[in-house]
């Protein structure tokens, strides 16, 4: 246990990307529900420290740009929505859905004006951009639902006093089953992971002594279900239920200005065909926020005062290190600006070079900046 308590902490001291308030992965992230943003509507967004103006053009579709004229700096939330672009209030330029100027009204032909644009997406009743040139992956969604479409109700928006990471390690968190929720059940996880996703699943049947382990036990022919998967760092899925039924929650959390969590809880199922179909999912979403409440409301104060350090990480916690290498291998980009984060001598010195500050200590506590990324996997 001392070996790999040694092995495991000097590893974690060493990651740059996860728990950092000053990156994050490039990503789907969502941006704003469906609902609120209307055909003919702009509205005001300010996503990862970038700020955008999102409207709905004619044609239904969602337009992310950046959110200022490059005539003057005038938001372009102020202005109109003219078809599928978008007519600055200022002095009425007009962009179109890639952002390049179309019109300028005091000119036979318009200057080469830019605004940047960024791809959009939508799905689960969101809005979500993508936070880079073209997206490489495709929109977060659990893996059994892959290939089906889907029926979703978005249930609750949440503030978290930490960094996205950190909540999201609580769903593989496999002590904190017994601990916190009382679960009767012995949790071991088996990872599967691609360039896109890591996910953890449950091996274990487990809680033979159990009378509530033996009440559900004919519901699940093997292990009992619960499986997550992640994207991003800040993305999860979580599937669970009796074989006859899966029930399928996203968490999908944004890092805010000060380092805490904004996220969405949304409810998905697989859609089913018929008024009969439409209110069997009504029911089925219904089940799955019961379920979700159930789990969330014994870990909520934790992630109002917890100040993240990890210092003595145990066999149990293989999941949580094998997460954080996952977000160290990513593709990590920098708060504001979206580019792509410097290694972190570069980045120290660029800082000092902009701000003429001196360095400060580097450390795993809270939200401070961490060091260089994770090669060494719990065993």
């Amino acid at each position: 246990m001392v070996n790999f308590n040694l092995q495991a902490s000097n590893s974690l001291r060493k990651t740059q990307t996860f728990n950092n308030p000053a990156r994050f992965i490039e990503g789907w992230y969502w941006a704003i529900p469906s609902h609120n943003l209307k055909v003919g509507e702009v509205k005001p967004v300010t996503l990862l420290g970038r700020e955008l103006a999102i409207y709905r053009g004619k044609d239904g579709k969602a337009i992310a740009l950046d959110a200022y004229c490059p005539h003057m700096g005038a938001h372009l939330a102020e202005g109109k929505v003219e078809g599928n672009g978008i007519r600055c209030f200022f002095h009425n330029w007009k962009y179109d859905q890639a952002g390049k100027c179309i019109d300028i009204p005091c000119l036979e032909k318009p200057l080469p004006a830019k605004v940047r644009s960024w791809p959009t997406a939508e799905k689960y009743g969101m809005v979500w951009v993508w936070t880079g040139e073209t997206p490489r992956q495709p929109l977060p969604c659990p893996p059994e639902l892959k290939d089906e479409e889907c029926d979703a109700v978005i249930a609750s928006c949440f503030v978290k006093n930490c960094h996205p990471n950190v909540v999201m390690i609580n769903a593989i968190d496999a002590q904190h089953f017994n601990t916190v929720h009382n679960l009767p059940l012995k949790i071991v996880f088996e990872k599967q992971e691609d360039e896109n996703a890591i996910a953890f699943s449950n091996t274990t049947r487990g809680g033979e002594d159990s009378l509530f382990v033996k009440l559900i036990r004919p519901l699940y022919k093997n292990e009992v279900t619960y499986s997550m998967c992640y994207w991003y760092g800040s993305t999860g899925t979580v599937t669970l239920g009796p074989d006859f039924l899966h029930f399928y929650i996203m968490f999908a959390l944004r890092l805010t200005e000060t380092g805490k969590t904004e996220g969405q809880t949304l409810l998905i199922t697989k859609k089913r065909p018929g008024v009969l179909g439409w209110i069997f999912n009504r029911i089925v979403l219904w089940l799955t926020k019961m379920v979700g409440n159930y789990f969330a409301k014994g870990d909520t104060q934790v992630f109002q005062t917890i100040k993240f350090d990890f210092q003595t990480p145990t066999k149990e916690d293989k999941s949580i290190i094998q997460f954080i290498q996952h977000v160290e291998k990513q593709r990590a980009i920098a708060w504001g600006t979206w580019e792509a984060a410097l290694p972190k001598e570069q980045q120290r010195h660029y800082d000092l070079d902009k701000a003429d500050l001196t360095p400060q200590p580097l450390s795993l506590q809270g939200n401070g900046v961490h060091p260089p990324s994770l090669t060494t996997e719990a065993r």
